[in-house]
């Protein structure tokens, strides 16, 4: 038998011996009136040796993190949502047989703890039991408290065990929900109004990428998981609504890395009557604003990496950024046969179809991208990259498009909209010709968002912001997957497998 196999037959047994003893090991009537975040400041004022005045009653509940157990006392460390707070357990005050009860139970345990406060000698605020009540029975030992959980693999798969060992990730997901909330206020209080559109739509639209599909029984017709909320958004443009936000979930079915999770949450906003420079503006208020609200500072540091999120931010445009951080010379972009003898040169393969504006793309991604450390702000993306962004009025070989970068990654991408339902049509249809037959999703033309566009949308822009990489870099968080509750993993099964071969 296993070590591990084995400690969970003696905790099996264990439960079973107090079930025996009449202890009920998964009650369901303990309500308890305090936490220990409340209880914590009580001691303030009070010396060592010395009990509350008054000796008022508190209840608490939660998990036992550790035990000291003597002759005839014992200390047990109590964690709920709010922090931690020791427990003194005398047997002279619970008497023999609750006492020698409870010297079988096992830090895990979710326990109830009524009882008075005081200092011990050495300071420690401490809740003395006058009952104590089991809750819920740990079956599985908490792992090592010195080492923690330390298989990355392991804390992903069973982040239910993380959260409970490591304060680091309970901060993270903290900090995850005031960030979220902090974002909703802002734009809130800009008046934008929080909208929900369709998780499962009839055509992945919005962006490029390959969506997880499925079959709709009674309306008989298939369906994709979203890649994303824009073209719903935009409608709402059409129908009146002026400034509309949603934060929720997108889906794309394609690979796994420190940057990508097949399920993501996202922030898409649309401002009619804006344009991009006002969701410049808006982002760099807001990021920063939000950033010395969680971390109390404009200066982090990101793995290492010190990061200054001081407005005002950095503005290049795509040309600017390869000739002043990548050194190309400006005479090859301008000049169409030199700049795709230098993509071929650095080794970039482009489809048979690509032309200029693909090519600076994808040398900007090679070149610049992992150089934008501090907010950086590249502007002026090419048409052929852009197809739902609006044209510039003066060249319109690129859009009124931009994206934001820090610490190398791309966090927002936002643009003047293109309300102009014949360029958007013609725009789609060279998309799909472009992109031809796929083995999985043949390409459909969105002919009810040309309908809508058709019936005028105002003057708009919009923007889409990764909320996991936002909380990545205000968390320091080096993966998607360490601010992501329950990311996806491979079954364990296929992994043991795939190591058996």
């Amino acid at each position: 038998m296993s070590e591990e196999n084995q400690t969970l037959a003696q905790r099996r047994e264990k439960a079973a011996s107090l079930a025996e003893l009449g202890v009920n090991l998964y009650s369901n009537g303990f309500k308890p009136a305090n936490t220990t975040r409340e209880l914590l400041p009580k001691g303030d004022s009070l010396a060592p040796q010395e009990a509350e005045p008054g000796g008022a009653g508190y209840s608490i509940a939660g998990r036992i993190m550790a035990m000291r157990k003597f002759g005839k006392a014992a200390f047990c460390t109590l964690a709920d949502t709010g922090g931690q707070l020791q427990i003194y357990v005398k047997k002279d005050i619970l008497g023999d047989e609750v006492f020698e009860t409870f010297k079988k139970w096992d830090i895990g345990d979710i326990v109830g703890v009524e009882g008075t406060l005081f200092k011990t000698k050495v300071g420690e605020l401490s809740l003395q039991a006058h009952r104590i009540t089991m809750i819920s029975k740990s079956l599985r030992p908490l792992p090592d408290k010195w080492h923690g959980l330390t298989d990355v693999e392991t804390r992903y798969r069973q982040r239910y065990v993380d959260l409970i060992v490591t304060p680091e990730t309970r901060e993270t997901f903290r900090k995850r929900v005031d960030i979220i909330r902090l974002v909703r206020e802002y734009l809130i209080g800009k008046d934008f109004m929080e909208v929900e559109t369709p998780m499962m739509q009839p055509i992945p639209g919005g962006a490029t990428a390959k969506p997880f599909k499925t079959y709709h029984n009674a309306l008989d017709m298939e369906l994709y998981l979203r890649i994303a909320p824009e073209l719903y958004l935009k409608r709402l443009l059409v129908g009146g609504f002026e400034r509309v936000f949603e934060i929720n979930r997108n889906f794309r079915n394609e690979g796994l890395s420190t940057r990508h999770n097949p399920e993501f949450t996202m922030l898409e906003f649309y401002q009619a009557y804006a344009t991009y420079e006002d969701m410049i503006t808006l982002t760099e208020k807001m990021i920063s604003s939000i950033c010395h609200t969680v971390n109390g500072t404009m200066k982090i540091t990101y793995q290492g990496t010190e990061v200054d999120l001081t407005p005002p931010w950095t503005t290049l445009t795509m040309d600017e950024a390869l000739v002043e951080i990548a050194g190309i010379d400006r005479e090859i972009l301008v000049d169409d046969e030199k700049l795709m003898a230098l993509v071929k040169a650095k080794g970039i393969q482009l489809e048979e179809q690509a032309g200029p504006g693909k090519a600076k793309t994808e040398l900007f991604e090679l070149l610049v991208e992992d150089k934008l450390i501090n907010p950086t702000f590249i502007t002026s993306y090419p048409t052929e990259v852009s197809p739902l962004a609006r044209k510039n009025d003066l060249d319109p070989s690129v859009t009124d498009r931009f994206e934001l970068f820090i610490t190398g990654r791309e966090l927002a991408n936002g643009f003047s909209e293109l309300n102009d339902p014949i360029d958007q049509l013609a725009r789609f249809e060279k998309q799909i010709a472009e992109r031809g037959e796929d083995d999985e999703i043949h390409p459909e033309l969105d002919a009810d968002y040309i309908r809508a566009l058709e019936y005028g949308m105002p003057s708009a822009a919009g923007e889409g912001i990764g909320i996991d990489r936002l909380v990545m870099l205000l968390t320091d968080a080096p993966s998607i997957r360490d601010v992501i509750l329950f990311p996806h993993l491979k079954p364990e099964a296929k992994l043991q497998q795939e190591r058996e071969e």
